[in-house]
């Protein structure tokens, strides 16, 4: 096994998102017509709550049919809520090379469990992380330091033995204050350029 931790966001690194798949399908359902739902659901401070470890997925259901009308059950809005992702080859291509080559990788996500149920039900790329760690289950979001030893523990690693991407500047800049190494992810391209470039530098 290689000696570096390769860590990976989800959102925007390996999977694309669209909420106004979402958003259409809520609306479909909803009995409030909400100005900008796609806007909502991606960013509410329910969904922040809900990310956060603070709602269960009954709850957060609960809240989202007081704000939307959602006339649908339970299993409908999951349904409808979870399926938004789309896989992205290159991120997923790269990830399996780095497997291939022996490197330990994990999962970094600040998510639900509605959306980590839908990935890992049908993304078979998914199950081939050495750990995952997930706000959720935290308690704990990035940019918040918690959550970050959360997977130095897990991965066994700290500093520079870390090579963290993620799409999100103030993610990478948490990271970097810990020592790890980090890529701001743009363009698969540009991520394993850089990433190269770390490994050389191991």
């Amino acid at each position: 096994m290689n000696s570096e931790a390769i860590v990976f966001d989800l959102g925007k690194v390996l999977v694309d998102f669209d909420y106004s798949i979402a958003a259409r399908k809520v609306a479909a359902l909803s009995t409030k017509q909400l100005p900008d739902l796609k806007h909502f659901l991606g960013s509410s401070p329910v969904l922040a709550r809900f990310e956060h470890g603070d709602l269960t997925r009954e709850q957060f259901f609960a809240e989202m049919q007081k704000i939307t009308g959602f006339t649908g059950s339970l299993e409908e809005f999951v349904a409808d809520f979870a399926d938004i992702f789309i896989p992205i080859p290159a991120m997923i291509e790269l990830h399996a090379q780095l497997r291939q080559r022996g490197f330990a990788t994990y999962i970094f996500s600040n998510t639900n469990d509605i959306a980590i149920e839908h990935v890992s039900c049908e993304f078979p790329f998914f199950k081939n992380f050495d750990g995952y760690i997930y706000s959720y289950q935290v308690g704990s979001m990035k940019p918040e330091s918690r959550i970050y030893e959360a997977m130095e523990k897990m991965c066994g690693k700290s500093g520079d033995e870390i090579i963290y991407i993620d799409d999100r500047p103030e993610n990478i800049e948490a990271g970097k204050i810990r020592g790890w190494k980090t890529i701001l992810h743009e363009t698969p391209d540009a991520t394993r350029k850089i990433l190269v470039e770390c490994l050389q530098q191991a």
